[in-house]
């Protein structure tokens, strides 16, 4: 038998579950502002989320996936992220969108139901959100082809989750990004769920990021509630891409601390000490501690943030609140460019109810 190829996966972690380090932290730890705003940030996801579901429960929002466990790794890849670089977001990235300009505001108009909530205007090439599973993989392979083709110094960015890993978009888009050397990072975010699935048997593979290697692709593990292994990760791994040297696979562990959306009740599935284990190992907290323990945190400092994160959400609330509604046209509005001649008649049909006061 002839020995052809030896392939391997690396795995990091840097902080312990209680955000103490194992050994020497990467050079992206010695960037104390870069980290304090980092907290910043996923302090903000969580406020918002929290606010978000709120708002759900008492009919002013649509169904709502909560970002909760995910704060760190949507942080990591908003800060890795250059404002030339491009996103191509799942519905579970509020912390990435909100360091890429996003207002929270156009968040909830998005997850309210209206159109505008896409138009963002902080970054306007940044993809919408995509609630089809990994259909977004194929949309960022051909945003990194554009890039390639035109020679730019560009990345994409693309977030998927565990169970998206097993879909045929996921692993043809991955397999392009390889034959192509396309400068694309995906990001796998195993959360242990796929809705109702659990991670042990949506997969037979014993990694997620394994999946990369038979595409030509280098991936990589890492805790995906240690801040500094998941930015360091990312960055180096954009920096990779945009150097040419091609793209990819990153699988984030973490786990989905509250229901899938709204719409799902995820006590019928996963038991009680599954979620109180998950939850020791909150990437927030985790981070919070770590602060603290080196200095650059205090009871003080906390509290005023809690506060000042607050009242950011509660502005964005009453902004999106006192947002008047689209005439029902809309919904037609946003599909062409150009609308074809049966929906043409549809629009005028819907526009003259609504004129007459008809609902």
């Amino acid at each position: 038998m002839k020995h052809l190829h030896d392939f391997h996966v690396d795995s990091v972690c840097y902080l312990d579950d209680h955000g103490t380090p194992f050994d020497e932290l990467p050079p992206q730890a010695e960037d104390t502002e870069r980290t304090l705003a980092a907290y910043r940030n996923m302090v903000l996801a969580r406020t918002f989320d929290s606010k978000a579901i709120a708002l759900q429960r008492t009919g002013k929002c649509g169904t709502y996936p909560s970002v909760l466990g995910h704060e760190v790794i949507g942080t990591a890849i908003g800060q890795s992220l250059a404002k030339t670089d491009v996103f191509v977001p799942y519905y579970r990235d509020q912390a990435t969108h909100i360091l890429r300009g996003v207002s929270l505001n156009e968040m909830l108009l998005y997850w309210g139901g209206d159109e505008r909530g896409s138009a963002w205007q902080a970054c306007p090439e940044d993809l919408p959100i995509a609630v089809p599973i990994a259909t977004q993989c194929c949309h960022a392979v051909g945003v990194a082809s554009a890039i390639r083709i035109r020679g730019e110094a560009r990345a994409v960015v693309v977030c998927v989750g565990d169970g998206g890993t097993s879909k045929g978009d996921f692993l043809e888009s991955i397999n392009l990004a390889g034959a192509w050397h396309l400068p694309v990072v995906f990001v796998a975010i195993n959360n242990q769920w796929a809705i109702s699935t659990p991670r042990g048997i949506q997969t037979g593979a014993e990694t997620i990021a394994q999946k990369a290697i038979g595409a030509g692709l280098p991936g990589h593990i890492v805790d995906g509630n240690d801040y500094f292994a998941t930015i360091e990760a990312l960055d180096n791994a954009l920096e990779r891409a945009r150097s040419g040297k091609g793209g990819a696979v990153i699988e984030a562990v973490t786990y989905r601390l509250g229901d899938h959306t709204t719409a799902d009740d995820a006590t019928r599935y996963r038991s009680a000490e599954d979620l109180r284990e998950a939850w020791e190992k909150d990437g927030i907290k985790r981070l919070q501690n770590y602060l603290h323990m080196t200095g650059f945190w205090s009871p003080d400092r906390e509290q005023a943030l809690q506060a000042e994160c607050k009242q950011i959400v509660e502005k964005a609330v009453q902004e999106y609140l006192a947002t008047e509604a689209e005439p029902p046209t809309a919904m037609v509005d946003y599909l062409f460019d150009s609308l074809p001649t049966a929906l043409v008649q549809q629009r005028e049909r819907i526009a003259a109810k609504y004129r007459g006061g008809e609902s």
